[in-house]
């Protein structure tokens, strides 16, 4: 066991128990209704935020290289980038209600990590040394953080169609489940497409091409036709409310698939896009 993994294990429990109890706070929020312990699973999300970056600093000061380029790297970043999307939202629209699914959606991407560890840091290939490395890479992550809360927003409509949220600082009255699955996945969207013109530069430097047709490459253009799709077709009405709300719950499926079902494809060894550790 090296010292690396010993610095790492104390940081990994503590954001863990950080995003694990501020779900339960969140979900106590729905029976207590008390502000105290509103206010404490704000503030345990956020605990969890800071301690889950300083995770990723520990690994990057320990490595000497930015820490994405496994898959428990990038499940630990997208648990970062799921929990500070999720305090966005919260401090955007002034309700808490999507607070536990990204408290239980970065407790389980902590929790995948875990059977993914990498007790030997190993060092990037000479593809990855390139400045477009971690631009490409956290913005890809925020915009999939992004397209998380638009489908559970859009899980959230279809289970309940009647429920309005109620805005916050950076708006005012009432704001619908549509309206927060339709915003986020603008947003959402907008990282994907930087995301696709980043990694082209990127292409380019590294392998003489801006598009290699590599499968994962395939992949994040699939996604990102159909969150295209879903933009246009909202603006259609027989394309809004539960339509709309089924196609960015089966697109956010899409996106689970190009993230982590690359190494199921028989052209995965062809990649250059696997995580080291998946499969």
């Amino acid at each position: 066991m090296d010292s690396a993994f010993l610095v790492e294990q104390p940081l990994f429990s503590a954001t863990l128990a950080a995003y694990g109890v501020a779900a339960v706070a969140y979900g106590g929020t729905w029976t207590a209704r008390r502000a105290w312990v509103a206010r404490a699973a704000t503030a345990l999300l956020w605990a969890g935020v800071a301690c889950n970056a300083a995770l990723i600093g520990s690994r990057w000061v320990t490595a000497g290289r930015p820490p994405f380029k496994s898959l428990f790297e990038s499940l630990v970043l997208l648990a970062l980038c799921v929990a500070a999307v999720g305090v966005a939202i919260e401090r955007l629209y002034g309700t808490r209600v999507f607070g536990v699914a990204a408290a239980l959606g970065a407790s389980g991407a902590l929790l995948f990590a875990l059977g993914k560890w990498d007790a030997e840091i190993v060092q990037l290939p000479p593809a990855l040394q390139s400045a477009w490395f971690v631009p490409h890479v956290v913005v890809y992550f925020c915009g999939y953080a992004a397209l998380f809360v638009a489908a559970v927003a859009s899980g959230l409509r279809l289970v309940k169609p009647e429920l309005t949220l109620r805005a916050g600082t950076a708006l005012s009255g009432k704001v619908s489940l549509d309206a927060v699955a339709y915003d986020a996945t603008r947003f959402g969207f907008i990282l994907l497409t930087v995301g696709l013109f980043l990694g082209s530069v990127w292409a380019k430097s590294a392998w003489g091409d801006y598009w290699m047709w590599d499968p994962k490459e395939n992949w994040a253009l699939v996604t990102w036709l159909v969150y295209g799709a879903y933009l246009h077709l909202r603006k259609l009405k027989q394309w809004q409310g539960r339509r709309a709300a089924l196609l960015s719950v089966a697109a956010f499926g899409i996106v689970l698939f190009t993230y982590l079902g690359m190494s199921a494809l028989p052209t995965a060894s062809e990649s250059e896009h696997v995580y080291q550790g998946e499969g």
